[in-house]
């Protein structure tokens, strides 16, 4: 969005417009409604900005639910932006160490601060884009005095040290600057850089939102590592430091359901458990207890072992599972080739299936057309490596324990 778009959206008649013209999901609803617009006489700035914004709105609801509906946002901005359930979460542990007062530093469109502003914390919201500030600023407009949005440097705004009841937060740019098409940059292009926010952050208690695939030696060794998955997929990490990381805790996997949450926590890399023999059972770690390096945790809750000591599949025979785990009851094991698959889904009547691999180089949507898939029976393959073999287990979920 540039400024002479927003400067159309944010009048009455803008706004009254996007609240008025519902949902834009799909291209050929973007084309409709500006036909309809520009043909209604609006100005081709207020027409690219609302369709736009209605655009982003309808994206924005698997992250902000109903909020999304009374929200402004950046393309870039929503792609970074914490999803408000897992915002909350760490919204509740800046008031657990006893923080009043927090600088959002690199707010984005103020996704963060929503949540802190809505746990009863003061938030200064700072960015450096104008645009993306604006934004900040009418999303937050609803706290009145407790949030306080300004266009400015991370580096510019950095509260005094010292002061037990403050802290911050940083979510640095981990895109080219822009508020559309953006591209990923390395860590020593971050907006503000890596090292000055790490730097600040061993003077200020901090949470720094990071990418969960950044490199764990690059990590400050006295922070704690918090990886986050929502919902089966791994959304970030977060450094916390000061008296915001947990005494003893150096790991943590929080896995986020819905509206419930699971937390493993770890004063170290666990020990992987040993290999063994594949037994009754095959689990499948969450993303975030792998990228925590928790597996072996989790492993011994579950009397199970390794399947392959590459690999992050374990195996048990007791009908144990976990909220960190998905499990699967096994059925029965085949050479891992389209052949042999087939005949023994056909034997079992299999017309429904799930795929997942795990070491090995395939195609899930490619190996599936290679299969005889007929019956009203469903279940799920595994594909995987064992030793030196390529192996494809038959299994059958075992539903999540509550």
């Amino acid at each position: 969005m540039e400024i002479s778009e927003l400067r159309a959206l944010l009048t009455p008649e803008g706004l009254e417009l996007l609240d008025s013209l519902g949902p834009v999901e799909q291209v050929g609803d973007v084309a409709r409604a500006v036909s309809r617009l520009r043909a209604a006489g609006h100005s081709p700035d207020l027409v690219s900005a609302v369709v736009g914004q209605a655009r982003l709105r309808a994206k924005a609801s698997g992250k902000f639910g109903d909020f999304a509906a009374r929200m402004l946002f950046t393309r870039a901005g929503l792609e970074q932006a914490t999803r408000l359930g897992v915002a909350a979460r760490h919204a509740q542990r800046f008031r657990q160490a006893g923080i009043t007062r927090i600088a959002d530093l690199g707010c984005g469109i103020g996704g963060d601060s929503l949540a802190f502003a809505g746990a009863g914390l003061d938030v200064l919201a700072v960015d450096a884009d104008e645009v993306t500030a604006a934004i900040a600023a009418y999303n937050l407009a609803p706290f009145g005095e407790d949030a306080t949005v300004l266009h400015g440097t991370a580096e510019d705004h950095v509260p005094a040290g010292g002061v037990a009841t403050q802290a911050i937060w940083m979510d640095p740019a981990r895109r080219t600057s822009g508020h559309s098409e953006t591209r990923r940059v390395s860590s020593a292009d971050y907006s503000p850089p890596l090292d000055w926010a790490f730097e600040v952050a061993s003077r200020i208690p901090a949470g720094i939102k990071l990418g969960p695939g950044h490199d764990r030696d690059a990590l400050p060794a006295d922070a704690e590592a918090q990886w986050v998955s929502a919902d089966g997929s791994v959304v970030e990490l977060v450094v916390w430091t000061g008296s915001l990381a947990r005494d003893g805790v150096r790991r943590a996997a929080l896995v986020v359901r819905g509206e419930r949450s699971h937390e493993l926590t770890a004063g170290a890399d666990a020990d992987d458990a040993p290999v063994r023999d594949l037994g009754a059972f095959v689990h499948e770690p969450d993303g975030a207890v792998i990228r925590a390096r928790l597996i072996g945790d989790v492993a011994r809750t579950l009397d199970a072992g390794m399947l392959d000591e590459r690999i992050a599949y374990l195996t048990s025979d007791a009908a144990l599972t976990s909220p960190f785990v998905q499990s699967f009851r096994v059925r029965e094991t085949m050479p891992a080739n389209p052949k042999a698959i087939s005949a023994v889904l056909k034997a079992h009547g299999i017309g429904t299936l799930e795929i997942k691999k795990r070491g090995m180089d395939i195609d899930p949507a490619a190996f599936r057309k290679k299969l005889t898939l007929r019956g009203d029976q469903a279940a799920t393959l595994i594909l995987t490596r064992i030793g030196d073999q390529r192996r494809a287990i038959l299994a059958d979920r075992v539903p999540a324990p509550e």
